[in-house]
């Protein structure tokens, strides 16, 4: 449940509170906003405690907290989380955010060549894999340090933010000295202990939907993340695996406005992943920011032919004005900007 304070309370008041929901056992969550401060009370049987805390004469309100997601819930915070990075980067506002490059990293000539072409028609931010969770244990890895640092000197240079993913615990504490953003794969978004870890190391996170997961599981997720106090949390839909094979995935776009009304995390979509096939990525991404996401995250590559993984649903470099162009025309359409 979560505590709506009354104005004026004092940071002494604010204290005596949360102590005393430490003291009876719970994690106490604290949202300061423009109109209103409010503390989330997070654990098991808190509802037998409302009496205690309604009494207090600093709270306001008393309310449950109704999903089984608590602090990614709009119930708890209904303001926009927005997502503030390095070169006065954002996710969340008004711009959309494109995150573009490599699915895997190969050489840093491709990721420069890449880089500069993708800064130079919009995007914002960097991607790029290191370490590659693959099906298959015969294909590419990964270079991995050496590939996290080409991606950091490469981001540094163009003056663009970077995200990477991270695979277990150790890849996370050694990517959170490199990258602006930590990437959660699907394979990997119901890995607990890495979610939870992450919200130790308090880096924005990009959370990917795993491919059977429905959406109460995902926010459950993300909650991992913020149970340990970091709410910089992306949400991001790559597709579902249903009976369909004509694409790779099913890219589930009733998703973006379903946790757009559940959530006041930025929602993102993947087309790449989603599709599997270069030719489907810009309709869908067309149709990604009319449902209303905040950001996009493709793959471009100036060779796809010559990518280590993923060429077949990889943008070409020297085209992705052609497809920004395509983009910015629906965001208009929206208010929206890129």
């Amino acid at each position: 449940m979560f505590l709506k304070l009354k104005k004026g309370t004092t940071e002494e008041g604010i204290k005596h509170i949360i102590d005393k929901i430490k003291e009876l056992g719970f994690e106490a969550h604290l949202s300061r906003g423009a109109n209103s401060t409010i503390i989330g009370i997070i654990g098991e049987n808190v509802l037998k405690t409302k009496d205690i805390f309604e009494s207090m004469f600093m709270v306001e309100s008393c309310t449950p907290i109704s999903k089984p997601y608590k602090l990614v819930s709009k119930e708890f915070n209904d303001k926009k989380v927005v997502i503030k990075l390095s070169h006065n980067v954002e996710i969340g506002n008004k711009k959309i955010a494109v995150i573009a490059g490599p699915c895997s990293i190969d050489n840093i000539d491709y990721l420069y060549e890449t880089a500069s072409s993708v800064k130079q028609c919009g995007a914002t931010l960097l991607r790029g894999g290191a370490f590659k969770p693959r099906t298959s244990p015969y294909s590419f890895q990964g270079l991995g340090l050496e590939g996290l640092k080409m991606l950091k000197k490469v981001g540094d240079d163009c003056k663009m933010p970077i995200v990477t993913e991270a695979m277990n615990l150790e890849q996370a504490k050694l990517i959170a000295d490199y990258a602006d953003i930590i990437q959660v794969g699907a394979r990997n978004s119901q890995n607990f202990d890495l979610l939870k870890e992450l919200g130790k190391i308090g880096r924005p996170v990009l959370l990917k939907r795993g491919i059977a997961m429905t959406i109460s599981e995902f926010l459950m997720s993300a909650e991992y993340i913020a149970s340990k106090g970091n709410y910089n949390i992306i949400l991001c839909e790559r597709g579902i695996r249903t009976f369909e094979t004509s694409t790779r995935f099913t890219l589930d776009l009733n998703a973006v406005p379903v946790l757009n009304s559940l959530t006041n995390l930025p929602v993102i979509v993947d087309p790449s992943h989603g599709t599997g096939v270069r030719s489907y990525v810009m309709p869908m991404s067309r149709a990604s920011i009319a449902a209303g996401a905040d950001g996009l995250i493709v793959e471009v590559h100036p060779k796809p032919e010559c990518a280590l993984s993923d060429g077949s649903q990889t943008l070409y470099a020297d085209k992705f004005n052609e497809y920004m162009s395509e983009v910015k025309k629906i965001a208009l359409a929206m208010d929206r900007e890129i």
